[in-house]
């Protein structure tokens, strides 16, 4: 990938299953909202993407995504500690950040929105509820939903 296009990426996914992020890419995709995506497969290249840090150095960081989805449970960094970053950090904060996983317990989404996450998405396990859900959560954040200045 070159560094005009990850300067012109609209939606970071940080999943680290590949067939969960294998489907939410062609699902994005197959609804033209996958254009200018980045695939990671773990909390600190997230936040080495974003940061501009790491392999991802001298990338432009002020050229934000216009939506992160992120897993909970990643490794090396939990999605926890990712999202306390993001919204911790002025170059981060006002990203909307969807947390796309597996869980579906209450404590889970409690940190969550604890920490400011802009939605809690629970993965269907049948894969046309996981399509229908994705499709409709890239059409809101990336179409319907307004972000100032970023």
């Amino acid at each position: 990938m070159t560094s005009d296009t990850l300067d012109n990426v609209e939606v970071l996914l940080v999943e680290d299953t590949s067939e969960d992020a294998e489907l939410t890419i062609r699902t994005l995709k197959r609804h033209g909202l996958a254009n200018h995506m980045m695939w990671v497969k773990d909390g600190a290249a997230a936040l080495d993407f974003l940061f501009g840090t790491g392999a991802y150095v001298g990338r432009d960081k002020t050229n934000m995504p216009r939506v992160i989805l992120l897993d909970l449970h990643l490794p090396k960094l939990s999605g926890l500690e990712v999202l306390r970053h993001l919204k911790a950090d002025p170059l981060t904060h006002q990203i909307p950040v969807v947390v796309l996983t597996s869980s579906t317990e209450e404590s889970d989404m409690r940190r969550c929105y604890g920490l400011g996450v802009n939605s809690f998405v629970s993965k269907p396990v049948e894969f046309e509820a996981f399509v229908k859900v994705v499709g409709k959560m890239g059409f809101y954040w990336l179409l319907v939903n307004k972000l100032p200045g970023l």
